[in-house]
């Protein structure tokens, strides 16, 4: 499985170098952050981070799932697409190998705990890294590596990843510590890789994953990965957010279920709201505190790649990521938009009526998961909202995306 849009920074925009994910509100922006405090400002640069939606984004979230829902895929098409679904991804890899997506490197800001593993003198640590596509998470480790003790296990339910990751020059004769790279399914009721024991793993690595399993797949994923996991282990998470652009773009016959979409390469994605990742990791809702953290932190930008209508959305061109976007709040004034008679002014106009923002949804598979009784299997250590604007200036046209990061911790017994 699989990666998004790096932007590109002018000379003039230092590097990023401490974590994203921050409290904007108590505490200084950190170095790098773009923040849009005036809106006449908006076209002066490619991106601004934490942007809140628009006053029309209800309306045109409204407009776009009516689309969708209106022509889902057929009912009879749907067993194709979850039956085997690690076949699309192997014929992913093997149309784009591995030069689809890029090294997150933005790795060593977002996840210190998972970088202090690589460091000399760090003892035995491991790592897997699961979905691994071509290794963009765990070549990254491998080569910043000073740890002779760190293992790296890779895994993917595409056999043709896997392949891409064994053929790296680094695999056979890593410079520092040791990969290991097999075919795996978390969602494998079958339980866990057989080269790996039950409490061997210091830190799970979840880019982009969830999100590509059916719903009925995640609580086994989870339940594998505590398996896996020492206690105390830790789990490191980039999702899709819901709502995100890549969403509101889906045409007809992609809708699978609520807020999950086959792409054209017939791969599948889940986008989430804060409070499923939450219970699928804990067994509850996120707390108000969590709630009101995640709406105020940044993440650095990291996402999957793609074209618009196949693979995640790309990292080698934000503006050719933007050119046929039709779901903005320039394309979407074209529209009919919603007027309130009864309100009018004495002079004759309407006024608009704001559409509001949808209510949180949760998908019914994690409700039970609260009432349960069970001791929850992780504690929450991050869980953060990132809600960028991207836009193209030439074009003015405007992309809000939406993405989740967490850090989960296994229970210590």
């Amino acid at each position: 499985m699989s990666e998004a849009p790096e932007l590109t920074q002018t000379s003039s925009t230092p590097k990023k170098s401490t974590s994203s994910v921050q409290d904007t509100v108590g505490r200084k922006a950190p170095f790098g952050s773009r923040y849009l405090t005036d809106e006449d400002q908006v076209w002066s640069h490619n991106a601004w981070d934490h942007v809140p939606p628009p006053d029309d984004q209800g309306e045109i979230i409204a407009k776009a799932l009516e689309k969708q829902k209106t022509n889902p895929v057929p009912s009879e098409e749907k067993a194709k697409y979850n039956d085997r679904p690690s076949r699309h991804w192997d014929n992913f890899y093997k149309m784009n190998a591995s030069n689809f997506f890029k090294n997150r490197r933005w790795l060593n800001n977002e996840f210190p705990e998972l970088i202090a593993g690589t460091k000399a003198g760090a003892g035995p640590f491991v790592v897997a890294e699961i979905g691994c596509g071509a290794g963009n998470s765990a070549y990254p480790l491998l080569t910043m590596n000073e740890n002779p003790d760190l293992r790296i296990f890779a895994y993917d339910y595409s056999p043709h990843a896997v392949k891409l990751v064994q053929r790296n020059p680094l695999y056979e004769s890593p410079p520092i510590g040791s990969i290991e790279a097999a075919v795996w399914d978390l969602s494998s009721p079958a339980g866990i890789p057989g080269n790996l024991e039950e409490g061997m793993v210091d830190v799970v690595v979840l880019v982009f994953v969830m999100s590509a399993l059916h719903p009925n797949e995640w609580r086994q994923a989870v339940e594998n990965i505590h398996k896996i996991l020492k206690p105390g282990g830790l789990v490191v998470l980039r999702d899709y957010g819901r709502y995100d652009l890549a969403q509101l773009r889906f045409k007809a016959n992609r809708l699978l279920d609520d807020n999950f979409y086959i792409r054209g390469d017939k791969t599948r994605v889940y986008f989430f709201e804060l409070d499923e990742l939450s219970l699928l990791f804990t067994g509850q809702k996120a707390s108000a505190s969590e709630h009101a953290s995640a709406e105020t932190c940044i993440i650095e930008n990291e996402e999957e790649s793609g074209n618009p209508d196949s693979a995640p959305i790309g990292e080698q061109s934000i503006t050719a990521a933007l050119a046929d976007v039709h779901i903005s709040s320039n394309t979407i004034a074209e529209e009919p938009t919603v007027t309130v008679s009864d309100h009018s002014p004495s002079d004759g106009t309407k006024l608009e009526a704001k559409v509001p923002m949808p209510e949180p949804m949760i998908h019914p598979n994690l409700m039970t998961l609260e009432d349960a009784t069970t001791k929850p299997l992780f504690t929450t250590e991050q869980l953060g909202v990132d809600r960028r604007l991207l836009v193209n200036r030439k074009r003015q046209l405007k992309m809000y995306r939406v993405w989740m990061q967490g850090q989960f911790r296994k229970a210590i017994e």
